[in-house]
């Protein structure tokens, strides 16, 4: 039963019965519904500004995760960038050095690898991260880039190597002639002709030997001169080594190799005589570099001690006369 409510009416001195109408009921049941909306709006802000929705809280947590991820990632291109580092430092400072080859230029190792619209694709989508992924992107494909570089260098060192082991195996390296079977008699430089009696260069060092003394290549190379000659060197070999070095015996007795062939450091190629402008038994040896002769001694230290070699070269040092 509705509550009836009443006023009263001071011209009638008497309480009046209150008549609601439809419109006061619509009117109260619409501030009604409002001040509840109102109120339930309010609560929705105040647990929204403290808790999140379901959807909100996958995205926190998936955007943790990328951000877990993406610290982990930016830990592991340092590590990758500090160590592609400390190999450009061993290739500059000592893998080049040792082959005498100037470091790779900076610029060339440091060089970009486009613009940004290598990333259109990223930029149009309009990510929320860009500038983080872009970044990104951007320091792999410059460690992309430096690692190939590197790769390269690489692949050049191990060439430059393999040429060094050839050179070091091919380059005169020992005494033509044993040591315990001969006798440095003449050394390079000026020296009395023994025919002339003429102070004139000796191009060589002659090795005092019995006739028949095995003479050995002193380095890798191709026979490339086969020669026999009444005076002069008489019957002469020379062994061209490559790297611009030419090796030249003469006065020889017999060959024991055939022109082009190729011999290895050690290899007996003939044997000493007393052939050609000669006036003893004996070895003459030479050494050409660059197309110049040079003073073979410098190239006697791969079979002979250093006390051995100290010997040779004060007898390579006296002024005498040449063989």
């Amino acid at each position: 039963m509705p509550k009836i409510k009443y006023y009263y009416d001071s011209e009638t001195c008497r309480y009046e019965q209150i008549k609601v109408t439809t419109k006061d009921i619509i009117i109260d049941g619409v501030m009604m519904v409002s001040l509840i909306l109102i109120a339930a709006f309010c609560v929705v802000i105040v647990y929204m500004s403290y808790f999140d929705s379901p959807r909100e809280m996958s995205l926190r947590t998936e955007n943790e995760k990328l951000n877990f991820y993406y610290v982990m990632l930016k830990k592991d291109m340092l590590r990758i960038s500090e160590t592609l580092a400390l190999l450009q430092e061993r290739d500059d400072h000592i893998y080049r050095t040792i082959f005498e080859q100037d470091p790779i230029p900076e610029s060339i190792r440091s060089a970009g690898i486009g613009g940004v619209e290598r990333y259109n694709e990223i930029i149009e989508a309009k990510l929320e991260q860009e500038a983080m992924i872009l970044n990104t992107l951007n320091k792999i494909d410059q460690l992309k880039r430096q690692m190939y570089i590197q790769t390269k260098s690489y692949d050049e060192i191990l060439s430059l190597a393999d040429n060094q082991h050839l050179m070091l195996s091919s380059i005169p390296a020992i005494t033509p002639v044993p040591t315990s079977q001969s006798r440095l008699s003449s050394g390079f430089g000026m020296r009395l002709h023994p025919i002339y009696k003429v102070r004139k260069l000796h191009t060589g060092i002659d090795f005092g030997a019995r006739i028949g003394t095995p003479i050995y290549a002193t380095g890798g190379g191709v026979i490339t001169k086969i020669s026999n000659s009444f005076h002069g060197y008489g019957k002469q070999v020379e062994i061209d080594h490559g790297f611009g070095f030419i090796t030249k015996y003469a006065h020889m007795s017999e060959f024991k190799v055939k022109l082009g062939q190729k011999v290895k450091r050690g290899e007996c190629i003939g044997y000493t005589g007393n052939s050609g402008t000669s006036t003893a038994p004996h070895l003459h040896y030479e050494v050409i570099k660059n197309r110049k002769k040079v003073n073979p001694i410098h190239y006697f230290y791969q079979d002979i001690s250093n006390d051995e070699y100290e010997t040779l070269l004060k007898l390579a040092s006296i002024e005498n006369e040449s063989l």
